[in-house]
């Protein structure tokens, strides 16, 4: 277990507006999420330095996360807004349509109204 663990000493000075910041957090962390700061730094350090060599070997992965947060914040935005007025705009247009009159057609030729027109050669039929 001994061989497991390696011990190093941090420093920080308070007068650098950085360090003084870490050392802040550090104190006011919730122990209830982070145990130790142990914990925290190490999760500081993967996390840092994993996003870090990601953005050596792929320059663009800042920019496209942009992006695409930029994309979701538009995606969400007008699901609001549809979510919002699409109740109102269909509730508006069945209005439209039970208020609307129907139209007015001129009446089929029923079959016993109807004269066949004497021109017209209805041998063909075969009758």
């Amino acid at each position: 277990m001994q061989n497991n663990i390696r011990n190093t000493n941090l420093r920080f000075n308070l007068d650098k507006e950085q360090q003084r910041r870490a050392w802040e957090y550090l104190q006011t962390m919730d122990r209830q999420d982070f145990k130790s700061y142990s914990q925290v730094i190490s999760l500081a350090l993967v996390y840092y330095f994993d996003r870090y060599y990601r953005t050596q070997a792929d320059p663009y992965l800042e920019t496209r996360e942009r992006e695409e947060l930029f994309v979701t914040q538009i995606v969400d935005a007008v699901e609001y807004s549809l979510k919002q007025s699409l109740p109102l705009f269909l509730s508006g247009l069945t209005a439209g349509m039970v208020q609307r009159e129907p139209q007015i057609r001129a009446p089929f030729p029923t079959p016993e109204n109807s004269q066949p027109d004497s021109d017209i050669d209805w041998d063909f039929l075969g009758e």
